[in-house]
């Protein structure tokens, strides 16, 4: 007897495990990984209790040891699918796992039963050819026919396959063949690692839109060349794995260097070795493939809109934006301004410019009036970039960020996870999609982002920014030891935040370490001069009740520390 098989119903979803099939409030089905399909069907058969990581990984994965990245990797697809942004469906129950909060409604179906050995019944005779003539629309000669059913059958394939097959019309997309990572020496632990670092980096390139992922093989060697081919290689430098890789645009034969990515050894986790090897090196990968698919300048030939002058403005942007002085500040907006003004059509010069005028409104450089004009700016040049180049990397990250400096916490959620579908290590998409979370009082789901950010730990030059939410996260959950660690880590990175000691001084406070919090809180305002309660917060424009209340009570361990309150 073959098993049951089981439909679950739930918010007007179906769970089809006959067809292995998600299908949507109108019936349309919904692309899921395999594991993610397995993880919102063991979700969706557990409705209402509580099932912790372990268990989920080892349902999920049976007897293969994976990181907690994979997991959430998975509860972020499946999240997608079922539009949950809010986190309303699969909800985090701290310190023990997660909850499937969904009325579920299941329906035990059979597979469909086999063919008996009965024999068949006798055949109905023919009845006998009737002397009257067919009617004359019936009178086709077998060629008429045959090219009536033609038509009939490219008719019916032209109508029904945006139905049948919506991607039939469609362009294929770009197919990317990753290679398996090679090891030297015959070592076996190297390779065993290599093996599980090339898995992770499928797996998490094949999440991506617009990209088809195949893993080479000797079967493959006869199939459809591939548009991309990913090749690398791992050593070990003392105490520090390094990933070499090139990729190779088959239809030119040109070879692209990636960046090399470096994983210290020394005090890290094996597990975690692996997460950043795999992330650190798709991140990179992602990027390139991104920025060949949509180029900066569509119309202007290559020299210009790759020129000398536009690379300088742009990386003279960056630096002002990783690290400036309110005197550099202006000089750096006035040459992008002018090359901009030059160069209309390059969204990057534009992107840095928007990125510019965000950090300005962040660092509160600008007044009231030119805040506003400022914010404006950056949200017309950023639309307009969009419009341009809708898939581009650096054009979702800066939107993202505006969204989210500008309170728009749950338009910013939606544009943040459109960067992380081109890019599912971007760290920088991750921190602000954990700002987000912040502020909208979803503290534990922001923690969950920052570590997230901290597991892949890319691009480095971020790695403050999630170090500093997760020990505000933990500071906002009363976890003020726990806050103290990861600011001090933020701080070892980037010792100039004046905010970062600020947050330090209000934990310090908590936890009774007063001579600390003082100090804490001098150095703060050292840096940040003139800093008040009236303005050391950001704005409470859209926020949550509770991150409100968790605020008030941080300020109080601040103005303990000695912020003054006027």
């Amino acid at each position: 007897m073959d098993a049951p098989l089981t439909v679950f119903r739930f918010a007007n979803f179906e769970l089809d495990r006959q067809r292995a099939e998600l299908r949507g409030p109108d019936g349309a089905p919904i692309k899921l990984r395999r594991k993610s399909f397995d993880m919102l069907t063991l979700f969706a058969a557990n409705a209402g209790r509580v099932l912790s990581k372990q268990e989920l990984t080892e349902a999920v994965w049976p007897k293969v040891h994976v990181g907690e990245d994979s997991l959430f990797q998975c509860i972020r697809e499946v999240r997608n699918a079922l539009g949950d942004d809010r986190h309303a469906m699969i909800k985090v129950v701290p310190g023990r796992g997660y909850r499937f909060d969904v009325e579920v409604a299941a329906e035990v179906e059979r597979a469909a039963a086999k063919p008996s050995a009965q024999p068949a019944p006798e055949p109905t005779p023919e009845p006998p050819p009737s002397a009257e003539p067919s009617p004359s629309w019936f009178r086709f000669s077998r060629p008429a026919a045959l090219a009536a059913l033609a038509i009939a059958c490219v008719v019916g394939l032209a109508m029904g396959a945006p139905i049948v097959a919506p991607d039939f019309f469609q362009p294929a997309p770009p197919r990317l063949s990753v290679t398996p990572i090679e090891v030297s020496g015959g070592d076996e632990q190297m390779a065993a690692i290599a093996a599980n670092v090339t898995e992770r980096l499928t797996d998490g390139l094949a999440t991506i839109d617009n990209l088809r992922v195949i893993a080479a093989s000797p079967r493959a060697a006869s199939a459809k060349t591939p548009d991309f081919i990913l090749k690398s290689g791992l050593e070990r430098n003392r105490d520090t794995w390094v990933l070499r890789t090139r990729l190779i645009v088959t239809s030119t034969g040109e070879v692209r260097p990636i960046p090399t990515v470096s994983v210290g050894i020394d005090g890290i986790d094996p597990l975690l070795q692996r997460t950043r090897l795999a992330a650190g090196l798709g991140h990179q990968v992602a990027k390139e493939i991104n920025s060949l698919l949509n180029p900066s300048d569509r119309t202007a030939a290559p020299a210009e809109s790759a020129d000398s002058a536009g690379k300088a403005a742009v990386e003279q942007a960056i630096a002002s934006i990783n690290r400036t002085t309110r005197e550099r500040f202006g000089e750096a907006q006035t040459i992008l301004e002018k090359a901009l003004a030059e160069r209309p059509a390059n969204t990057d010069v534009a992107v840095a410019l928007a990125a510019l005028k965000l950090r300005g409104i962040q660092l509160v450089w600008y007044g009231r009036e030119q805040r506003f004009a400022a914010e404006d700016s950056a949200r017309s040049l950023l639309e307009s970039a969009l419009r341009a180049r809708p898939n581009s990397l650096p054009v979702l990250d800066a939107y993202c960020r505006l969204l989210v400096a500008t309170n728009q916490f749950v338009d910013g959620l939606v544009a943040c996870a459109r960067t992380l579908s081109f890019d599912p290590w971007d760290g920088t998409a991750l921190y602000h999609i954990g700002l987000a979370q912040l502020q909208l009082g979803r503290f534990d789901d922001a923690l969950e982002s920052f570590e997230q950010a901290d597991r892949y730990d890319t691009p480095a030059v971020s790695r403050w920014t999630w170090l500093l939410g997760a020990g505000i996260a933990c500071l906002m959950l009363d976890r003020p030891q726990e806050a103290v660690s990861w600011l001090n880590r933020s701080l070892a990175i980037t010792v100039g935040s004046g905010r970062t000691h600020m947050v330090l001084a209000a934990a310090y406070q908590q936890i009774g370490r007063t001579t600390d919090a003082k100090a804490a809180m001098a150095k703060g305002l050292a840096l940040r001069p003139g800093t008040t309660v009236l303005n050391v917060t950001l704005p409470f424009k859209n926020t949550s009740p509770v991150y409100r209340a968790a605020t008030d009570r941080a300020l109080r361990f601040m103005v303990a520390a000695g912020l003054p309150e006027r």
